[in-house]
């Protein structure tokens, strides 16, 4: 049987790398002609760096930040929880943000911290976020 065990948490991604990931995500949020909030989060899930796009809306600061937590708190995408809901609505009683655009910065293998998009449809946040991402590889 193979283990789908999620990643363990590692280091904190370090400031200068998370500038890299929300640099990458304007860009891409930029292309889709999209204003957008970027949060990175570390293992603990405190904040590192935040991000708001020019006249993106403020609401989207704390989902962001939200969306960033919950992809480090479960180790996995926000969206694994969003996609959980449609199976239950239990997932609501769970601390976390259940709607995609938080995915996990993976650095060496361990989880180093997290990323959170909002402001534009979920789906497109998560667009965003990924290309964010990319900046690490």
């Amino acid at each position: 049987m193979t283990s789908t065990r999620p990643p363990d948490y590692g280091m904190p991604i370090a400031l200068s790398d998370a500038l890299r990931v929300v640099a990458a995500a304007e860009v891409q949020a930029r292309k889709m002609d999209l204003q957008v909030t970027v949060a990175i989060v570390d293992p603990g899930g405190h904040l590192v760096c935040l991000h708001r796009i020019d006249n993106c809306q403020f609401g989207s600061v704390e989902v962001a930040e939200a969306k960033a937590k919950t992809a480090v708190a479960f180790r996995r995408p926000s969206k694994a929880l969003q996609d959980a809901l449609a199976q239950s609505v239990r997932v609501l009683a769970l601390p976390g943000m259940p709607i995609d655009g938080g995915l996990p910065i993976i650095v060496g293998g361990k989880i180093a911290g997290g990323i959170g998009v909002s402001g534009a449809k979920s789906e497109e946040d998560a667009v965003i976020a990924e290309a964010g991402l990319k900046a690490l590889s």
